[in-house]
């Protein structure tokens, strides 16, 4: 079986990393992780990886002085590993125009609103603040607009009366790893691309993002 090859890029403990990790051992998947790349080396998410036997590096923000310069060694590092897809797993970093040009059409995100509404961070206070009473995570292709690519497939959650952020945090955390691995899928199937600024889903514009549910897929 061919298998895509994918960097994966986190900062933190990755738990979307290693549910596409979970889904690749398990032949689920079939993604080629080359690396898992971090720009912090206390990641807790470096040491799930190199468990699963996935090579991991650090390229630390803090040794350069700017973003562009960071930008540049981060792409050095990626393109050793020549991916098809990048894949942004809770990294925490904005990237610059020409990193996400670079990668254009191969780099992804998942992003845990209902894009459009609450991009950028602390997503489920504000959402909660806001009196939502649904809530989510979106996939998208990333652009040179924060949080502002096309969006690909999306699930939500109902918000409960007696939700806190981390309680709403955690039940949008069980979509994500339901929806990343879905897309990757679709990327990895030929089914899924992005040209000329729209996502394409099986030879079709995608309209609208794809409504992950319980029972599941619809659009």
């Amino acid at each position: 079986m061919h298998k895509l090859p994918i960097v994966i890029l986190i900062s933190g403990r990755g738990s979307n990393m290693q549910a596409i990790l979970a889904q690749a051992a398990r032949g689920e998947l079939a993604v080629d992780i080359r690396a898992v790349i971090s720009n912090k080396l206390d990641a807790t998410g470096l040491e799930a990886a190199r468990a699963a036997g996935i090579h991991t590096e650090v390229v630390d923000h803090r040794a350069y002085n700017d973003r562009d310069q960071y930008d540049q060694a981060l792409q050095s590092t990626i393109d050793r590993y020549q991916p098809a897809l990048v894949v942004l797993a809770g990294f925490m970093r904005i990237l610059t125009a020409d990193f996400v040009r670079h990668y254009q059409g191969r780099l992804i995100n998942i992003h845990p609103s209902l894009l459009p509404a609450f991009r950028g961070l602390n997503t489920h206070q504000r959402a909660l603040d806001a009196g939502a009473t649904e809530h989510g995570a979106s996939v998208h292709f990333v652009t040179e607009e924060l949080d502002g690519g096309p969006v690909i497939v999306q699930a939500k959650v109902p918000v409960r009366p007696d939700d806190s952020a981390d309680t709403l945090a955690a039940h949008v955390l069980e979509v994500e790893h339901r929806l990343y691995p879905t897309a990757i899928g679709w990327f990895v199937a030929g089914r899924l691309c992005y040209r000329e600024g729209t996502v394409w889903l099986d030879d079709q514009p995608l309209l609208q993002p794809v409504r992950l549910t319980i029972g599941g897929a619809d659009s």
